[in-house]
């Protein structure tokens, strides 16, 4: 593959002059090897803050019980979903980055795979602490495993989605940690080669006696696409189920069967934008600016306007079918919606969800690094407002008005919520510590063919058509990390 030489016309993946392979090592590892800067600090001590309040709210909750949220009888699932479904959701990009992209032979996949990955971990871990404190019995989460049992052979109901959800999230989670640790082999013998003392023991440890010869990286090549085969299928399963959590009933404004697709369309959606929100911080904290390029963001852009369009084309195709449907209980939920006590709500989702993302078809702003990190943290808070008004406003009408109630939660309610971002942003801070947050080895495959410096020797021998190199050295323009000097002179 090194040997190998893209079309001038294509954008380089890492740019830079004089980049060599020892330098890529260097550059990826220099926060791992190093001490943390301001800007780390900052960052982990504000998530571990966030992240104490989020088991002080938990514990809180265990003691209590789930009265302490702001349920009722009415309204029996709220925040606690809501949050639930928003951090399965969160955790799609990973997978979609990692083994979809791989399948399909992407290499602006090698820069990113492994922060998505990590982050696709944490948010699922995050996802897992609402599904056991809201058991209000913590202790007995494990009920919900099929196990042999003294209790006249008591199973869990099969015919229940969630006990689907069990079965998706926990194969999610295995597989999905599997691929990343499979991934990271490489890259931690490398710290194991450079390390000293105790570091150096406990690296060698993680990395399971890798030795870098041909066997074992071709086992490692044969091994990583078994995974992403095996990995794919969940990227449409998971959130599949999980919508079935709403869709299988016959409340209105959940029973409905566009939910599968709609709902893992918005976990690509919110995915790919969480992985913007962190990837531009720490290429900028972590000077990784010649390995995660314009040409990466610009291209999880063009995914967010695909898939916020196929979530905008699903919120106006819910409102047709209500209509279509006749139902007057279906029409009344979606009118109650845009038009009810919680209006605001769904006014928000679809500025945040529907408008915000169309200004990315303006190349200006999609190549924005400004723009874009505050575009993707728009889209995330409209992803958690389309899962609260899919929750609360089709549960707080039933069919019975002397019923009807409204949701108000507590600081409990809040402090889970909140907490689990701390908890989240805590447990990312610290793989960037102990962890390369891209792939070296994958990067390196790159350096001979998709670089900057490779093409520039290509434009140097003189051999290519000049509306084409004409045409490469305009693309160039909105890179953030490439100098045009040289460019000039040539």
């Amino acid at each position: 593959m090194s040997g190998h030489n893209e079309s001038i016309l294509r954008e380089p993946l890492i740019t830079g002059k004089n980049i060599t392979y020892a330098q890529i090592t260097d550059d990826i590892l220099l926060p791992v090897e190093n001490k943390p800067n301001r800007a780390w600090w900052i960052g982990f001590i504000i998530s571990l803050c966030g992240a104490t309040l989020w088991v002080v709210a938990v514990s809180y909750t265990f003691w209590f019980g789930i009265g302490a949220w702001g349920l009722n009888k009415t309204v029996g699932w709220a925040w606690d979903i809501t949050g639930f479904v928003w951090w399965v959701g969160i955790g799609h990009a990973g997978t979609l980055i990692s083994a979809v992209l791989l399948l399909f032979r992407q290499n602006w996949r090698n820069s990113i795979n492994r922060s998505a990955e990590a982050m696709t971990i944490f948010a699922v871990i995050c996802a897992a602490t609402y599904v056991v404190s809201h058991m209000g019995r913590p202790w007995l989460a494990y009920w919900v495993l099929p196990l042999p049992n003294q209790f006249g052979s008591l199973w869990v109901n099969f015919n229940s989605p969630l006990v689907w959800d069990m079965f998706a999230i926990s194969t999610y989670f295995s597989v999905s940690l599997l691929f990343w640790y499979t991934g990271l082999l490489p890259d931690i013998a490398t710290i194991r080669d450079r390390a000293e003392g105790m570091r150096k023991k406990v690296y060698t440890v993680l990395s399971f006696g890798w030795t870098g010869n041909v066997k074992t990286w071709q086992r490692f090549e044969a091994v990583s696409l078994i995974l992403a085969g095996i990995s794919t299928p969940l990227v449409l399963s998971v959130h599949t189920i999980v919508s079935m959590d709403f869709a299988t009933s016959v409340i209105p404004g959940w029973h409905t069967t566009i939910f599968p697709p709609y709902f893992v369309a918005g976990a690509i959606f919110s995915g790919f934008a969480m992985v913007l929100t962190l990837l531009l911080v720490a290429r900028k904290v972590l000077g990784l600016e010649n390995y995660i390029t314009m040409f990466h963001i610009e291209s999880m852009n063009k995914i967010i306007i695909l898939t916020g369009s196929i979530v905008g084309v699903a919120y106006l195709t819910e409102f047709f079918i209500a209509w279509y449907s006749g139902s007057e209980y279906e029409q009344y939920a979606f009118i109650n919606r845009s038009t009810g006590p919680y209006w605001w709500a769904y006014w928000m989702m679809m500025t945040c969800n529907v408008i915000s993302p169309q200004l990315l078809w303006f190349k200006k702003i999609r190549t924005n690094i400004a723009a874009t990190w505050i575009l993707s943290i728009v889209v995330n808070i409209g992803m958690w407002f389309e899962r609260f008004v899919i929750i609360v406003t089709s549960l707080h009408r039933d069919y019975l008005p002397s019923s009807w109630a409204m949701f108000y939660p507590t600081w409990v309610d809040v402090s889970v919520f909140v907490g689990s971002i701390g908890l989240f942003f805590t447990l990312f801070l610290l793989f960037l510590r102990v962890l390369p947050s891209i792939a070296i080895a994958e990067v390196k495959l790159l350096l001979k063919s998709a670089s900057e410096q490779a093409k520039l020797e290509l434009i140097k021998d003189g051999h290519l058509d000049k509306e084409q190199v004409a045409e490469y050295v305009e693309s160039l323009d909105k890179f953030d990390s490439v100098k045009q000097e040289e460019y000039a002179k040539i």
